[in-house]
């Protein structure tokens, strides 16, 4: 078996462009999925695709570790999110043309289950609010559908610091939010890598009277001893990973007791086969794992196989509402239950994508929302659930 092309895919979903991947090959009807959507940098992950096609024909797609390295090695570049997410994806796919090839999903290979169903937290539940009031009300309907834990970021378009204004407005949303949900829900509270040292402590400050799950990415992510320095200074679990790429990256992480969860990205820090590797490192420090999954659906359903067999595994981020395009492009079967998503055992990944429907939603320009004050306007009026609801 060889590898002949690996295709890339973009669809305009909103808020971002999926970029979905297909690693093909000379058996006739056995391909793989992956996703490699890395916000506002979609362009240059399709080149870094094609990048790696050029060395990957002709390999034997079931020689997973061995691409993996090689691909990693021969990018002398290493490291990085465009680099990162295009090897994401072709890793992704080559998990699951293996599934496939032997008719066994991907949790299968990674030695079974561990659970039967995957406990989830609700992104994008708070589309289109603005007043705390308009937050609470959302949040409440949230915990109706299910959902045992809730995350939005409160703090408009804050960069680097808050005046009190701005501080007491989040405050508010925050007191809010967790009025509605009582004791059904529990609570993140996003930060997005806005604040400084000083202004990140100052909040934390402020959710210790919240029992907040955690706070994720409270300051600027690009120093992991300004957020080991800040999590010794506060008394709210910290969350962080989500722009960190490969097992290094988490190793540093780790060995300054910088978090108390760790949030990798399937698409970003190199896929099925690092994923499991900084899991492993993370169980060594006793530290769980609650990747990053605001993407689409091949992302989605890698992150399934990961959750289902990972022991330390957490929490799984999913949105609530997605376009109404997302039930079209592809034959994601996911299904929610008392807060919990239920775990494919379809061969492979357990999803295909429908090309055809891709097409009609052709990429857009789409620039970040996070310091413009548009921050909610995360889904279209028409959006939709993307799982079955059971009640």
């Amino acid at each position: 078996m060889k590898i002949t092309a690996i295709r890339t895919l973009l669809c305009h979903a909103w808020r971002t462009n999926w970029l979905f991947v297909k690693v093909m090959t000379d058996v006739d009807g056995l391909w793989g999925v992956g996703e490699a959507t890395l916000e506002y940098k979609e362009e240059a992950t399709v080149g870094a695709c094609r990048d790696l096609e050029r060395e990957l024909i002709g390999r034997n797609p079931l020689q997973i570790e061995a691409i993996w390295q090689d691909a990693y090695r021969d990018a002398y570049w290493r490291g990085g999110p465009v680099l990162m997410s295009a090897l994401s994806a072709v890793d992704m796919a080559l998990w699951d043309i293996l599934g496939k090839e032997l008719g066994v999903p991907v949790w299968q290979l990674f030695g079974g289950k561990v659970r039967e169903e995957v406990p989830c937290y609700a992104n994008a539940w708070f589309a289109s609010a603005r007043t705390p009031e308009q937050f609470g009300e959302k949040a409440s309907a949230a915990v109706e559908r299910g959902f045992h834990a809730l995350k939005w970021d409160p703090f408009g378009s804050a960069w680097r610091s808050l005046d009190r204004n701005a501080y007491t407005q989040a405050m508010a949303c925050v007191r809010e939010v967790s009025r509605a949900v009582g004791d059904r829900a529990g609570v993140m509270i996003e930060g997005h890598g806005r604040f400084d040292l000083p202004t990140a402590a100052h909040i934390a400050r402020g959710l210790e009277e919240y029992d907040v799950l955690w706070f994720e990415e409270p300051i600027i992510p690009d120093s992991i001893e300004s957020l080991a320095r800040l999590r010794r200074e506060i008394n709210v679990p910290v969350a962080f990973g989500e722009r960190l790429f490969g097992m290094n990256a988490f190793r540093t992480l780790l060995e300054a007791g910088a978090a108390d969860y760790i949030q990798p990205d399937v698409s970003h820090a190199g896929g099925l086969s690092e994923l499991r590797r900084i899991a492993a490192l993370a169980e060594t420090y006793h530290v769980p794992i609650c990747p990053h999954n605001p993407s689409g659906p091949v992302a989605n359903a890698a992150t399934l196989q990961l959750a289902a067999s990972l022991p330390n595994f957490y929490l799984l981020e999913t949105m609530a509402t997605d376009v109404p395009w997302r039930r079209e492009v592809c034959d994601e079967e996911v299904r929610l239950h008392n807060g919990c998503m239920t775990i494919p055992s379809r061969p492979g990944l357990g999803i295909e994508l429908n090309e055809q429907e891709i097409a009609k939603h052709p990429w857009q320009p789409i620039s970040l929302r996070h310091y413009k004050g548009t921050l909610t306007d995360i889904r279209p009026e028409n959006a939709t659930s993307f799982f079955r609801e059971d009640p």
